[in-house]
């Protein structure tokens, strides 16, 4: 496993020999990675070689998959985000999540975003938080005049903002994406590439894609995973992403990311 270091950046996140089971599979195994603060960085690699596995260990989502049991640690902040004295619930809540298809509540585009805010705690000025929202995730212009219509009424691209919105009005330091953009068309892509690279000013960015033009867009940091014989995730490389891609020093990489399998 070649690990670059993350050269004069704020390490985020540390993950420090994590391992996850489903049930008795070894689903991923061994994995050592630093996040730096605000940058983006991708996770790459074949289907079913626990790239979202992993991303769910971040903000402990696989606590709710019957049997899922992760061993290692990841730290945040100077916590072991899975010692016993840890709330998951806000450590989802530092930790946000936007997930492969947009998942809209069935409510009006204001309250998608007010509700998460008002279940966890906040007392301030709502509608100025919603604004605040809707520009961070550059969908206010075009939803300003019916903030009382359903967010189901919205384009695809506009829900996955709008999901983003949501994500942000909780105030989270780290943002999770899960091939946010696998469901939409190219041009709403664009703008969610576009809008990651406004984010990354104020939050750091972990993101899950198969395209990896994406993550050669996007990215400062990439992993490369995939799996051996026994079909158990791995990480086989981390480092700036211009080196990944254009000179890896694991064979396995070079084959990925050039085309040649995956």
């Amino acid at each position: 496993m070649q690990i670059d270091a993350v050269i004069d950046e704020e390490t985020v996140l540390q993950v420090e020999n994590v391992s996850v089971y489903y049930g008795a599979f070894p689903a991923l195994r061994g994995v050592y990675l630093e996040i730096p603060k605000n940058k983006i960085t991708a996770l790459i690699g074949p289907s079913g070689c626990g790239k979202s596995t992993l991303l769910r260990c971040l903000n402990r989502l696989n606590d709710f998959i019957l049997g899922a049991r992760v061993e290692g640690r990841v730290r945040f902040g100077g916590m072991n985000l899975y010692d016993k004295s840890v709330d998951p619930v806000e450590v989802r809540r530092r930790i946000g999540m936007v997930f492969q298809v947009p998942n809209p509540f069935p409510k009006s585009i204001y309250e998608n975003i007010a509700y998460g805010a008002r279940i966890n705690g906040y007392q301030g000025n709502v509608d100025e938080l919603v604004e605040i929202a809707l520009k961070d995730a550059a969908l206010w212009d075009e939803v300003k005049d019916k903030l009382k219509n359903s967010g189901l009424s919205l384009s695809g691209g506009q829900q996955q903002r709008l999901c983003i919105a949501r994500a942000l009005a909780i105030e989270p330091e780290v943002l999770l994406m899960d091939e946010p953009c696998s469901a939409l068309d190219p041009i709403s892509t664009g703008r969610i590439e576009e809008l990651m690279h406004e984010l990354k000013q104020k939050y750091t960015i972990v993101i899950v894609t198969h395209n990896i033009q994406q993550a050669a867009r996007i990215s400062s940091y990439t992993a490369f995973f995939s799996t051996d014989e026994s079909r158990t995730g791995q990480m086989v490389e981390f480092g700036p992403t211009t080196r990944i891609f254009g000179q890896a020093n694991d064979p396995r990489t070079r084959d990925y990311v050039e085309g040649r399998f995956g």
